[in-house]
């Protein structure tokens, strides 16, 4: 099975992709796909869609998964939130592609076992389930800890 994990962003969205087979997780690979803040709204969930569109078609997974949206204090940042998610959602659906949701805190328990773990906690268990991987960034991090949960989520549904 070959999931495609995403942390959707207006400013950067992180792609992961892994492969699961029972127990067994490999990385195949991760990206960032960073927007211009300048360029208009259009343009750049353009450019998130298009760049998803690459990456289903490159790496052909089998379902993808994504955290659930939480609501930020600032409205914007909700709204902003919202359409990226809608620009990367979009790609998936275009590609045939189901996306299981699912909660922060219980990709952060599947991924280092508490929920109330920070970036570092993750970022350093990633090191540990995919050993030699090159991680793109911050973005592509959480995508893979996003992957790597619904991978193990999945052998409870």
């Amino acid at each position: 099975m070959i999931i495609l994990g995403l942390d959707p962003s207006l400013s950067c969205t992180g792609w992961g992709v892994i492969r699961s087979e029972g127990s067994r997780i490999m990385h195949i690979a991760n990206g960032q796909v960073p927007t211009d803040a300048k360029a208009s709204m259009p343009r750049r969930l353009s450019l998130l869609q298009t760049s998803l569109d690459a990456v289903i078609a490159e790496f052909r997974p089998d379902r993808a998964a994504a955290e659930e949206v939480f609501a930020n204090k600032n409205p914007q940042s909700t709204l902003k939130l919202a359409q990226a998610r809608g620009a990367v959602l979009a790609a998936c659906g275009a590609a045939g592609l189901d996306v299981n949701e699912h909660a922060a805190r219980l990709v952060k328990k599947a991924v280092v076992g508490t929920g109330g773990a920070d970036k570092t906690q993750v970022q350093a268990m990633l090191k540990v389930l995919l050993p030699g991987a090159k991680i793109a960034g911050a973005d592509a991090a959480d995508a893979l800890a996003v992957a790597i949960a619904d991978a193990h989520l999945a052998r409870d549904y």
